[in-house]
């Protein structure tokens, strides 16, 4: 492609999307992986010629959008605020067209343990788990679940305020950890074969990909923080395997209402049984995400993976 033509595309590019916010960094405990995913993204659109700028809502008011003619938003928050339907109901009231889930999809699959109750009725395979409280008996979950287990708030992403919790005396220290993040906990059985992921664009599964962390478990260091986290694509899975466990990732998404792109995290057990674990509604686009890889393994580059994403936008 000539320069001439490169600079036609990027010119009907820039104005069928017109001008373009990246919402990032916001409030929620995972800000700076945010900030992380809101640069990259910027860059994507701005290389792909897109008028488009970056958006904090923890400094600037939403309905300021509205003022500096943004056509539509490609949300790269995380967390609260950000993920779980607040900054989505903002701007459907605005009348602003933004990326990924709406308003019920992103508040329940921000929940885990409501996501949980939806796909458990459905009949899609969960892990076991129990809901905490104070006065949880730690022997009658070790009975229930078995040990190793999990600990983890039902409203966080990034693995934020998870424990691996190896024996009763861990239990207290795990829950109350928990607990700062969430008022919702959950306990989770261990399962051990394996953790892999499967990424939603347009509601196509991509290439799965496993993951295989250095440390105890796929932390939020390992997300994010160290280099030795080995992520595998493809997967190793057996191609009946492959197409199950995308099969189910579509499945999940559907049964939330989740819209546009995500992505569907999975446990395998020794034995090669698969577990639907949780969504995320807004993945993460730093250097160390999951979906970006898994586009690239589907031959989509990070710039037409951005395009794609912003193209899916909505209201409502």
């Amino acid at each position: 492609m000539n320069s001439m033509e490169n600079l036609s595309k990027h010119e009907a590019t820039r104005l069928a999307l017109g001008r373009v916010a990246v919402l990032a960094g916001g409030r929620s405990a995972e800000r700076a992986v945010s900030l992380k995913s809101g640069a990259a993204v910027l860059a994507a659109l701005q290389r792909s010629g897109v008028d488009a700028f970056f958006f904090d809502p923890a400094e600037h008011p939403l309905h300021t959008l509205v003022e500096l003619g943004v056509s539509r938003v490609f949300i790269a928050l995380h967390g609260r605020y950000g993920e779980d339907g607040t900054v989505q109901g903002a701007l459907e009231l605005l009348g602003i067209p933004y990326t990924g889930s709406g308003v019920m999809a992103s508040a329940l699959g921000m929940d885990k343990w409501r996501t949980k109750l939806v796909w458990q009725a459905a009949g899609l395979p969960i892990p076991d788990y129990l809901m905490l409280t104070e006065q949880s008996a730690p022997a009658e979950v070790i009975a229930t679940l078995g040990l190793p287990l999990f600990i983890k708030p039902a409203n966080e992403g990034s693995s934020v305020g998870i424990s691996k919790v190896k024996t009763a005396d861990d239990f207290a220290f795990a829950y109350q950890y928990a607990a700062k993040h969430d008022k919702l906990v959950i306990a989770e059985r261990f399962i051990g074969g394996g953790e892999y992921t499967a990424a939603i664009l347009g509601g196509q599964a991509l290439p799965i990909i496993k993951i295989e962390p250095a440390n105890e478990f796929y932390d939020y260091e390992a997300k994010y923080l160290r280099d030795d986290t080995r992520y595998v694509c493809p997967s190793g899975l057996s191609a009946a395997q492959e197409v199950l466990m995308q099969q189910y990732a579509q499945q999940a998404f559907a049964l939330i209402g989740g819209q546009g792109w995500g992505r569907v995290d999975f446990l395998m057990s020794e034995t090669g049984e698969m577990f639907v674990l949780e969504v995320n509604t807004s993945p993460g686009m730093t250097d160390h995400s999951l979906v970006p890889m898994a586009a690239r393994q589907a031959g989509i580059a990070f710039e037409q993976l951005v395009l794609d994403v912003l193209g899916l936008a909505h209201v409502g």
